[in-house]
């Protein structure tokens, strides 16, 4: 495998953003409302938060979002995928540090993700950069009816 390359989101990157994420998400889920909002409106994610692209020999092989949520100070960890034959290769990792050291600079304190248990390399990941799981309690209502699992990271 080459080298990876992570990098903002630009003009063109519309149509690989929403068929890494709906290649993962309708192979384990099912699209949900919330899902077709995002992935159909990059540039809402945008506008006050941030999408990161991987890129492996010119090609866009991963993707992960950074949406700035309604509490002060927080941002989501959204919609990540990557190409089904590069999983476990690191990538993850990869989109996810650039994401950790880029949400400081948009004002983020904390980092919240909404997952599912199902996704266990994804969750090992979250937590190889320091998110601790939340309890009942802790986090806010989700719109996803898939969403099991809920983490945080403060900074």
């Amino acid at each position: 495998m080459g080298q990876v390359l992570v990098r903002a989101f630009r003009a063109g990157d519309e149509a690989a953003f929403k068929a890494l994420n709906v290649e993962w998400i309708q192979h384990f889920f099912a699209l949900e409302p919330k899902d077709i909002e995002a992935l159909d409106n990059p540039e809402r994610i945008l506008a006050d938060g941030a999408i990161a692209m991987a890129e492996l020999d010119g090609v866009v092989v991963g993707t992960c979002a950074l949406i700035k949520r309604p509490e002060p100070g927080v941002w989501e960890i959204a919609k990540m995928g990557v190409s089904t034959q590069l999983r476990g290769g690191g990538i993850g990792s990869a989109i996810m540090a650039y994401l950790v050291d880029l949400a400081p600079s948009l004002g983020a304190e904390r980092l919240y993700i909404e997952t599912n248990s199902a996704l266990g390399p994804a969750i090992r990941v979250y937590e190889k950069f320091g998110f601790r799981h939340l309890g009942d309690g802790e986090h806010p209502v989700t719109p996803y009816k898939r969403a099991d699992v809920f983490m945080e990271k403060v900074f």
